[in-house]
């Protein structure tokens, strides 16, 4: 018997166009045996949320380091409600202050991985808190 992927969206929301790290993230998460789909630069909210149905995704990683997290953030889970898709896991990365953390988190954001955190680490977060092994 097989276990699914789990299925990572990676993406960059907002205007800046600094994705080293993401790129890193997604090739670490392809390495741990992950489904990656990298979005690309200057995602919409909108956008991120469609190609996550659209490619039924057990996961959304956001890196942002524009600033715009308290706008943006949100604004992903709102429409991740919208469209019924609770069972997706999100979380994020990037510049994003501590005082910020909790008011994201209780927004719907799972976890916040700032600078400097282990790959390892995000990754085990991912495939304990992913549903998608059991699915």
């Amino acid at each position: 018997m097989s276990e699914k992927p789990i299925r990572v969206l990676v993406a960059k929301p907002g205007l800046d166009g600094h994705d080293r790290g993401a790129k890193i993230i997604a090739r670490a998460l392809r390495d741990a045996g992950m489904e990656v789909i990298y979005s690309g630069l200057r995602q919409s909210p909108e956008q991120i949320v469609n190609a996550a149905l659209q490619e039924d995704v057990h996961c959304i990683g956001l890196s942002i380091l524009s600033g715009a997290h308290n706008v943006i953030l949100p604004r992903i889970t709102g429409l991740l409600r919208e469209k019924k898709l609770d069972d997706v896991l999100v979380v994020a990365g990037g510049i994003i202050p501590d005082q910020d953390i909790p008011k994201l988190k209780a927004g719907g954001i799972s976890e916040i991985f700032l600078p400097g955190t282990s790959t390892q680490t995000i990754i085990k977060y991912i495939k304990e808190n992913c549903g998608a092994a059991s699915d």
